[in-house]
């Protein structure tokens, strides 16, 4: 079906990389239409890591831009790892939760599980939605806190100007902004894990966006995260217009 005449259209190409070795690519294609938006993708194993972990999956979200916030509609994961798969799909309406739904059910969690309370669960998005930055200028994309829920765990994204100044993003030479990322783990996970302790406390995170088109929306192109065994860093590979 040809696009609207306000309909815009883009496709993108992401390589995860650990040392250097790309270990996962992911594919998306987007579509924006009168403040809303459509997202689908993929994501595979890919390299070494696909001989020890072999990971595949679907990703998709919907909703509209309201307020200066990304409002999701629906969001849906399906994901194999191995001989386990994992199902999950959120419901909101106007930011907040109506529904959760996880194939097989979450496990029983322990005395130490930190409980997701209603709370919690309002004014949220999820972390597809919460890579679309709905924004007037370059400046106003780093000034914002997202809260994010992905099924089982709450956790709050802060984008805060970087002090380091513009990440250089090979291949790429449009205009950009380049981002702090903080996490924050609110609910929803073990307390005391040390992979987000180190994630809230110790990460360096570094995000860079780029407009898409006139959408007045940005999307990451680069990353780069520090994690307790390395950094991590997220590429655009392709990150083009389909109309």
């Amino acid at each position: 079906m040809p696009a609207s005449a306000a309909e815009q259209i883009f496709s993108g190409e992401y390589r995860i990389s650990y040392l250097g070795l790309t270990i996962a690519r992911t594919t998306f294609n987007s579509r924006f239409d009168a403040g809303t938006y459509k997202v689908e993708g993929t994501v595979t194993s890919a390299g070494l890591a696909a001989l020890f972990d072999d990971t595949r999956g679907t990703v998709s979200t919907s909703g509209r831009f309201a307020a200066g916030t990304t409002q999701a509609a629906a969001f849906r994961v399906n994901y194999t790892e191995g001989t386990k798969s994992q199902l999950t799909t959120i419901a909101f309406q106007d930011g907040t939760v109506t529904s959760t739904v996880n194939i097989p059910p979450l496990k029983k969690r322990g005395g130490d599980w930190i409980p997701l309370q209603p709370a919690h669960l309002t004014s949220v998005t999820d972390p597809l939605s919460a890579t679309l930055v709905r924004a007037d200028s370059p400046a106003e994309v780093c000034r914002r806190t997202v809260r994010i829920y992905d099924g089982e765990m709450r956790a709050d994204l802060t984008l805060t100007p970087d002090p380091k100044g513009e990440l250089d993003v090979s291949g790429y030479d449009g205009p950009k902004v380049t981002c702090r990322l903080g996490f924050t783990p609110v609910s929803g996970y073990r307390k005391g894990r040390k992979a987000l302790e180190f994630l809230k406390n110790r990460s360096q995170m570094r995000v860079a966006f780029a407009p898409l088109g006139t959408t007045g929306v940005y999307a990451p192109i680069y990353a780069t995260i520090g994690t307790q065994i390395g950094t991590l860093t997220v590429t655009a590979r392709r990150f083009e217009p389909d109309n």
